[in-house]
Parts: C-alpha cells; structure tokens; sequence
C-alpha cells in the first residue's frame, strides 16, 4: 500500500521529465521547475535572484523512487564512483534494508563502475550532483525529492573530496570559491543545509562527513607532515566584501594546493561538531566523522607524481602501519552509516590506533600496526584544539553559510 501511495504522489510530476520538456525546464533551472509538486524541506535563502543558465545535463534523473525503493532506508553517498564512496557505496547495496542513492558528478561513469563490481541495479540508483556548483546540488535535491517523493532521507554521507597538490595556481569553482575548500566543505555544507529538514523527519537518520588525519595537528600526518592544516581567523573568506571569492586559501594567504585541502577538512570536521550543537537535541539526528585508515592507493592522489604512487602504499603499509585498502575502508564507512554502535552523535570514529605514532612492528604476524591501519576495533577519536575550538568552529559555521547564501531552519 505504501509502495502505491509513493507511485501516486510522483505521477504529476512523470511528466516534468519527459525529454522535451526537460531540455526546456533546464534552460532556467529553479525559475522554471515545478518546485510546488514536491514536498519543500528547503530552507529560505538569503539570495533570491535568478540563477544563470549552465548546459543543459546528459541524463535524466531517475523518477518513481517509491516502487524502485520500497520500504527500504534511503542513503545517499556523494562520490560514489570511485576510491571509498564506491567501495561504501557497494557495501550498503548488499544490505537488504538499505537503497542507495549515488550522488556523482559523471553518470556515466558511475553506471560503468557500479556494473563492474557486480551492484545489483535494484539496489541503487545515480543522481547528478556536481560539488563545484552551488546550482548542481540544489538541482540534485530537487531530483532527489522527485525520486523519493514525501519519504525522508535516512543517511547522508559526504565523501566525496578533491586534491590539488600539484596545482601551482587555484582553480576556482562556478560560484567563485577555490576548488577544494568549493568541493570538500562548501558543496557538503550547502547539501547539508539543504536536506537537514527533510533528514529530521526520519526516525533514525545519521549524517556522515569524511574527516581526515591531514586535518588534525594532533596526528603524525596532520601534525608533522608538511604543511600543516591551519583556518586561522577566516580571513580570505571576509575579504572581497564578505564574498570570499576569487580568493586563494582560507586563512588570507597565497595558495598552496596541500594545504587548500588539509584546511578543508579541517572545515569538514568543524561542520559535524557544530550541527551536532545546534541540531542534534533538536532533530535526533546522528552527526560524526570519521577517518577511515590512509587509503594510499585512491584515485584522490591521481594528481601526485608516478613514483609518488607507487611508492606510497609501501611506505604506509611497511614503515607506518596507517595503509587500509579501499574495500577495508568502504568496511569502516557502512559501520559507521549502520552500526548501533555508531548511533551516538558528535563523534570522530577510528580504528586500529589513533594515529597519533608511528605504527609498531609484530614480528608474530610480520605486519605494522596500531596507527590507524588495517585491522583494529572502532573507538571514539579525540580531534586537535583547531577542531575542538568552539568560537572558531562557530564563526565558520556562519561564514559558510554566507558563502552559501543559505539560513538554517528553526527546530523546536
């Protein structure tokens, strides 16, 4: 029965998605959908103006949702093509009581990987939603409430990241904001905004952000590998009039590429702290972070030079102990989007040591371990001061969402 109801409240909108009705409704993107058919959980933006026209996108959004998803909880993953968010995304579709929503940036490719590591196609389906465009997420929410219709959203996990470290120039994102800090923090942080309302009406929802030890100076590799992740006072963002565009690194200085995504996650993980404040008690949904082990061999270091790939991995597997494969990481992910364990809110989750030494060498078993590595119990991690700092953490929260140009929603 409810399988027919969730059938029936999505048939006015079948016909929003034709082929030729779609081309022309692209042509002005918010201005032109039929926002009024789908249940709203978007909150009021503070800039209101009609957004630019961008190409119009290769495929359709899937529709229908309700008779795809049945009754099953609802988890969207963004970069869920490649490296980690693959690896969960692959995981969580052999659950019988999940159904994952594959938020990526190519289709195409998302279609061709998930067909190569066996998914079941009854168990997923594929959203476009481009991190680097304020105007691509809110369009993948639209599509996302199209295809679930008035269901709520079970999990949202924010994974998906970019690292620039050859760079010697930024790039900058449509909206202007320097590429890492646009795809890491920023597009998460407008996604996040964006369906906190709607992820409030589940009864068990959990939201997820990938946190890093590159973001932690607490750690060997936040805290002694050059160069260190460091937010200072925010102030590239409160230059340009409070816009923050077209400006280099976060802190005010000159970009570094290592750094612009270290700083990042620092943001990530402030962001997960800070929802867990605001909204926790409020809503009952779950907020934590995680650091899934250094997965040395993820597409996320194509950008790094050929002997740096190939040398990386022997490095993290045989001298520091902190190498994890990807599917052990996409492991580390699904426990944390499912586990009872993991239902507590404001967590930073860690296995296998907490990376805060060198791994040790068991001649038992000819491995290293206890830094964060393969292997290992899940625990509840401590993050460095930057992180834990509540002011600053609070001014970041408010100054990205100005950057976003979004308000939160009130809860009682």
């Amino acid at each position: 029965m409810k399988t027919i109801t969730s059938m029936v409240a999505l048939l006015p909108l079948t016909a929003a998605f034709t082929p030729s009705s779609f081309t022309a409704r692209t042509a002005r993107h918010a201005a032109a959908r039929r926002v009024t058919a789908v249940p709203s959980a978007v909150p009021t933006m503070v800039a209101s103006a009609e957004p630019a026209a961008k190409p119009q996108r290769r495929t359709l959004p899937p529709v229908l949702g309700g008779l795809k998803a049945g009754n099953k909880k609802l988890c969207v993953i963004t970069g869920a093509s490649s490296g980690l968010g693959l690896s969960a995304a692959r995981e969580m579709c052999e659950k019988d009581d999940y159904f994952v929503i594959c938020a990526v940036r190519d289709v195409d490719k998302m279609r061709s990987e998930a067909a190569a590591q066996g998914m079941d196609e009854k168990k997923y389906a594929i959203i476009e939603c481009d991190l680097a465009s304020f105007q691509s997420i809110k369009d993948f929410v639209f599509d996302l409430k199209a295809f679930k219709s008035s269901r709520p959203l079970d999990r949202l996990v924010c994974n998906a990241a970019v690292y620039l470290p050859k760079d010697p120039l930024p790039k900058y994102s449509e909206d202007g904001y320097e590429m890492s800090m646009a795809v890491n923090h920023l597009g998460h942080f407008l996604l996040c905004n964006l369906l906190i309302d709607d992820m409030a009406k589940s009864k068990d929802a959990r939201c997820i952000i990938v946190g890093s030890i590159t973001g932690n100076s607490n750690t060997v590799g936040g805290g002694l590998v050059y160069p260190r992740a460091d937010v200072g006072q925010f102030q590239g963002w409160v230059q340009d009039n409070g816009e923050g565009k077209k400006i280099e690194m976060i802190d005010g200085k000159g970009f570094f590429g290592a750094k612009a995504y270290k700083d990042s996650k620092v943001c990530n993980m402030m962001t997960v702290s800070e929802l867990h404040r605001r909204y926790h008690d409020k809503t009952g949904i779950t907020f934590s972070s995680l650091y899934p082990g250094c997965i040395a061999e993820t597409a996320l270091f194509r950008e790094k030079r050929q002997w740096f790939r190939k040398g990386f991995p022997l490095f993290m597997k045989y001298v520091t102990g902190g190498y994890v494969s990807e599917q052990e990481a996409g492991e580390r992910l699904a426990q944390v989007i499912d586990d009872d364990l993991c239902k507590k809110s404001g967590v930073y989750w860690s296995w296998n040591g907490n990376a805060k030494q060198v791994g040790l060498y068991d001649p038992k078993t000819k491995t290293v371990s206890g830094a964060g590595g393969s292997g290992g119990e899940i625990f509840e991690n401590d993050q460095s001061n930057q992180v834990t700092d509540i002011e600053r953490a609070g001014r970041m929260f408010d100054l990205s969402s100005k950057l976003c140009g979004v308000e939160w929603p009130e809860f009682k």
